[in-house]
């Protein structure tokens, strides 16, 4: 029972050696053969010649074309605006609740808290400030008094100053007259002093006033933007704690239109990409998209070395969603390029992706390519000079240098 598949091998090994060492001398009996059928006599010498000198090959005619070089990065979508609207104060909450994926305007409210003590003390506030404004006139009234009691002391002074001189006063008087003057000044300071700690009032019963104003303010909270409700909003009655671990939620609000394309390009491609750009994606789901790049980023993130694009999309009827998978393509400079069949590209003996092509020699010749694109019709690659020959059938039987045989392919424009 061992014996036939030993015997089995034993031809297949067989096979393959004469396939791929003896390849030549195949060839050359394969040519004999159907010369013979032919009716032709051709001498054997010129056979195995041209076996083993000529490798015949199809080629086809291909000139450069101009295309649209694009930068292709995968991404996904990313709301334009998304935020968590926390109230700013404790209390419980006094309005119906809106349920998530309903629209909400601009300013509008989607959490009221009950009010509490708050108008009380923004009444007293009020009221403090009213006395404080009260005090003002008096303490006006006491400087105006300080200060002619002053002016009056000077004059006393003045006089008193100058019949001494001429020695119808004493002294005594001179001195009786200046310890007035100084005891108007320090009136006047005492009664300046009143008046800026009246004012000093007045400003701070205005500030608790704001404040109390402010709280006030705060029990109602509004949408800071349009967009959708990501979250219920507080429900009616609960306790919103200002000071709690999570802050006092209210809702979550994300705005959708326009919406965001974020991409992360590699480092050589980044120059290509421009500020402005045109682009598009296409989604997931199958839906394609159009946008313009309005970020670039500076800094590339330390871990992958690619650097965050942005596109903002039109999203009217806001049928994109937040997060969705979308394949980002960025216009960029047009090349240079050449449509052949992915089947033409091959590696050389470094590794390097390239095609073969037929010089005017009729001889082999490798030259390195880059892909620009991959389509239906071909592949986009540059690299090659403006107008080439190239093996499409055959490219992996020779090397540089060996002549070839070509028959041309016609192509279709």
């Amino acid at each position: 029972m061992r014996l036939i598949p030993l015997i089995i091998a034993g031809i297949v090994t067989a096979f393959m050696y004469y396939f791929i060492i003896e390849r030549d001398s195949l060839l050359a009996f394969a040519s004999t053969e159907t010369a013979t059928e032919d009716g032709a006599e051709p001498a054997a010498e010129e056979t195995v010649e041209i076996a083993s000198n000529v490798v015949r090959v199809v080629a086809m005619h291909s000139e450069a074309r101009q295309i649209d070089s694009a930068v292709i990065v995968r991404g996904e979508t990313e709301a334009e605006r998304q935020i968590d609207v926390l109230a700013e104060t404790s209390g419980l909450v006094t309005s119906q609740p809106l349920r998530k994926g309903a629209f909400v305007e601009k300013d509008q409210i989607i959490c009221e808290i009950d009010p509490g003590t708050r108008p009380s003390t923004l009444a007293e506030a009020k009221a403090r400030l009213i006395e404080a404004n009260a005090g003002v006139p008096t303490a006006m009234a006491r400087v105006q008094e300080a200060s002619a009691r002053l002016d009056e002391a000077k004059i006393n002074d003045n006089a008193a100053s100058k019949l001494s001189k001429d020695g119808f006063a004493s002294e005594t008087r001179v001195a009786s007259t200046q310890a007035t003057v100084r005891a108007a000044e320090a009136a006047v300071a005492a009664a300046t002093s009143g008046l800026d700690s009246a004012q000093a009032g007045i400003q701070a019963a205005e500030a608790r006033v704001a404040s109390a104003q402010k709280e006030i303010d705060r029990l109602t909270v509004r949408a800071p933007f349009a967009g959708l409700l990501e979250s219920d909003t507080a429900e009616f009655g609960s306790l919103l704690q200002a000071q709690g671990p999570n802050g006092a939620h209210c809702a979550t609000i994300i705005q959708l239109n326009p919406i965001k394309l974020v991409g992360f390009v590699p480092e050589t491609e980044v120059n290509r990409v421009e500020q402005g750009a045109f682009g598009g994606a296409r989604l997931a789901s199958g839906v394609e998209v159009r946008g313009q790049v309005t970020f670039i980023s500076r800094a590339a993130d330390p871990t992958t070395r690619t650097f965050r694009v942005e596109l903002e999309v039109p999203n009217d009827d806001l049928s994109i969603r937040d997060g969705q998978t979308a394949e980002i393509i960025i216009a960029a400079e047009g090349k240079s390029a050449h449509l052949l069949p992915q089947s033409a590209l091959t590696l050389n003996d470094s590794g390097q992706l390239g095609v073969r092509v037929v010089t005017k020699d009729n001889e082999a010749d490798f030259v390195p390519v880059t892909v620009l694109r991959d389509t239906i019709d071909g592949i986009w690659l540059a690299g090659l000079p403006e107008k080439a020959d190239v093996i499409i059938i055959g490219q992996e039987y020779v090397v540089a240098g060996v002549p070839v045989e070509a028959s041309y392919q016609e192509t279709n424009e």
